[in-house]
């Protein structure tokens, strides 16, 4: 996702172009995955005056504007990344934290399921699977 489409879709929503939202964009980007902290820490080589609260405003901006999404992969703070990002179910080792990602397709019969027996409409993207991968299962 280029810069162009972040200052384009900011200017539409009546956003400013500021640094600190490059900069926030910019580390989800690069981190794939990151929560607040590790965003932060990024953010922070190319500005070193941000701080936490910044990023969680600006996230929650880029979050409402269509550019990034949230998921929440255990009981600590959510991880964010780019919405153009291909969708995806996350995998969460319980021992050792990898996480893995696998297509939304995935979970078709069971996100089908849920809708024709409960009428629920499921929002897989904020979908995390908790388990053993393969290596700890050894």
């Amino acid at each position: 996702m280029s810069l162009d489409l972040l200052e384009d879709r900011l200017r539409e929503h009546g956003y400013r172009v500021t640094t600190q939202r490059r900069a926030v964009f910019d580390a989800v980007a690069a981190l794939g995955h990151g929560t607040h902290e590790e965003i932060l820490r990024h953010a922070q080589t190319v500005d070193a005056s941000l701080n936490l609260s910044t990023v969680y405003r600006n996230l929650e901006v880029l979050e409402e504007i269509g550019l990034v999404r949230h998921a929440h992969l255990g009981h600590g703070s959510p991880t964010y990344h780019l919405a153009d990002h291909h969708r995806h179910l996350h995998l969460v080792c319980s021992k050792c934290k990898e996480v893995l990602e696998v297509s939304v397709d995935t979970a078709n019969p069971l996100v089908e399921e849920l809708k024709t027996s409960h009428g629920f409409a499921v929002d897989i993207d904020h979908f995390a699977i908790q388990g053993l991968c393969i290596k700890c299962q050894s």
